[in-house]
């Protein structure tokens, strides 16, 4: 009993990750103003819009901050860990706690995406330079607001842009804070993706 235990709790960890991520990385184009025109935006925006649009209804954009998705990407993190804590048989903590949980869960998916993403621009600047594929483009569309103020900051020496391993730097500070802020609420690293 204990695999059919394992398995229906790695598919549904699964398929909640991968309609969490979408939830993230809807939210993450539109912080970043990416090209909403974009094919792969739109496949992202098609896929997304039957859990976006009804909370749109109940909840307002909060100036060009779309809080429908970001209530859905917590939500669908606490939806998440009750389901991964029933399905193993734990504790079902306050509503308060898994809120709290669920934050921590989405800022270490949005860690991750920059992560994986800063990663990816560097490769691809090596492999793929000046390539206008979409993919590519919305990589890079993602991950300049946070390389342009410390391009800024850190302006290139010698003909090297030096200024994604300080962001790299960050996003590991980043981790450990959130690490310990998890460990401080008591989530297990097990319940959430990116800790």
């Amino acid at each position: 009993m204990e695999a059919i235990t394992e398995i229906s709790s790695y598919l549904i960890q699964t398929l909640m990750n991968l309609l969490l991520l979408g939830a993230v990385m809807r939210l993450l184009l539109q912080l970043s103003k990416a090209d909403f025109y974009n094919p792969i935006s739109q496949i992202l925006v098609k896929l997304t819009n039957p859990m976006v649009l009804p909370l749109r209804r109940l909840v307002p954009n909060f100036r060009l901050f779309d809080l429908s998705s970001l209530i859905l990407a917590i939500g669908l993190q606490v939806l998440l860990i009750v389901i991964l804590l029933k399905v193993n048989g734990a504790y079902q903590p306050s509503l308060s706690t898994l809120v709290i949980w669920g934050l921590i869960g989405v800022a270490a998916i949005f860690v991750k995406i920059y992560f994986f993403a800063l990663l990816a621009m560097i490769v691809l600047s090596w492999l793929a330079p000046n390539s206008y594929h979409p993919a590519i483009q919305l990589i890079s569309q993602i991950v300049e607001p946070i390389m342009a103020p410390v391009r800024r900051a850190l302006p290139p020496i010698g003909g090297l842009d030096f200024s994604p391993i300080l962001i790299f730097i960050l996003i590991n500070i980043v981790e450990i804070l959130l690490r310990h802020l998890a460990s401080g609420f008591g989530l297990h690293p097990a319940l959430v993706m990116g800790i």
